[in-house]
């Protein structure tokens, strides 16, 4: 934390926000921090609140079953951002963005509930929301979310875990408040986060290991040999199933998340959706100095061709993010071939 900063630990998210940002900002990252309040109660109950992780009766845009939980996030996210200044909101729960304020200044995108597969193990789950500018006039269609993730406004989450946490960043650096139980208001947590160095974790799901491409197994290979293999150090593997709670672990503790694209038809350009899933990591990682990949080049560089593109997703600690950027450069797709991954090759010590 920098001088005078640890005045703002436990004032008010709103407060916080007046103080750093602007109008359109402030109003609309109230509204979500609102809904997220009345969300987070919602979880709370769990089961008193009826079967959260029933399934729906429909499909989102990507064909996947949703849960009632994720109806009522994405019912909730609509009502609570009308009135806040938002021309338009894109969901991953719905085909096509919906107006909102005809004259409103920004553009919201989100998944209003990932993880929902978690919510009858009472794994955490989250929200993740991505701030844009609105065209200068007119109405929002699908065309105005097209923007790369260097031209988010802001972007955060918000985690519903033993803490419900905010997570956020306006572009100057990342901050988390944490709401508090006693008057249901979110007070600042956490200021200027930066992603720690030297950590052993690495996030990835194993199971996948048979559809894998090349420079992704050659990467986890080396882990799991521990000392003995040529990184020369043991590692754990954590994998959640939560996205948001896979940044904040490594917001907290540093390390490295991979979600890569894979043999199978539906996984061949990832499964991660840029614009509210990727597009927001990224940022998030980069303001707390660490670096967000799909393989080949940054996500922020990334211009998504449609509204519910998808991306594979690579973020945490810069130093893990490069080692593995070079799996991909120097592999060509074959890195169980190319002897500069032999197993004492040059990019693998």
């Amino acid at each position: 934390m920098t001088s005078g900063d640890g005045d703002e630990i436990g004032l008010d998210l709103g407060v916080y926000l007046r103080n750093h940002a602007d109008a359109a900002l402030v109003e609309a990252l109230g509204a979500i921090g609102r809904t997220a309040t009345h969300l987070s109660h919602h979880i709370r109950r769990g089961a008193l609140a009826g079967n959260l992780a029933a399934e729906a009766g429909a499909a989102n845009p990507d064909g996947e079953a949703q849960k009632a939980l994720d109806v009522f996030a994405d019912t909730l996210f609509h009502e609570g951002m009308r009135g806040c200044g938002v021309r338009a909101i894109v969901s991953e729960e719905r085909t096509l963005p919906t107006p909102l304020d005809e004259g409103g200044g920004l553009l919201v995108a989100l998944d209003p509930l990932d993880g929902s597969s978690n919510i009858d193990a009472n794994i955490s789950i989250g929200t993740i929301f991505s701030l844009l500018d609105a065209p200068p006039s007119g109405a929002a269609g699908a065309d105005a979310f097209l923007q790369t993730g260097r031209r988010q406004r802001a972007a955060g989450f918000v985690l519903y875990g033993p803490q419900t946490s905010f997570v956020f960043s306006t572009g100057d650096g990342v901050h988390a408040a944490t709401l508090d139980p006693d008057d249901n208001s979110f007070r600042m947590s956490r200021l200027r986060l930066t992603i720690p160095q030297g950590s052993a974790e690495f996030a990835i799901n194993a199971s996948n290991y048979r559809h894998w491409r090349a420079p992704v197994r050659a990467y986890f290979d080396d882990c799991i040999q521990g000392e003995d293999g040529p990184r020369s150090k043991n590692f754990n593997m954590r994998w959640i199933g939560s996205m948001v709670a896979d940044i904040y672990r490594v917001l907290m503790r540093g390390g490295i998340y991979l979600y890569p694209a894979d043999e199978r038809p539906a996984y061949a350009r990832g499964r991660l959706h840029v614009l509210y899933e990727a597009s927001p990591a990224a940022m998030l990682i980069e303001q707390a100095g660490g670096a967000a990949i799909d393989g080949v080049g940054p996500i922020l560089d990334l211009l998504p061709h449609d509204i519910h593109a998808r991306t594979p997703l690579i973020f945490g600690s810069s130093d893990k993010v490069a080692r593995i950027g070079r799996y991909f450069a120097g592999s060509e797709g074959a890195a169980d071939r190319a002897p500069l991954f032999g197993k004492r090759g040059l990019l693998r010590r």
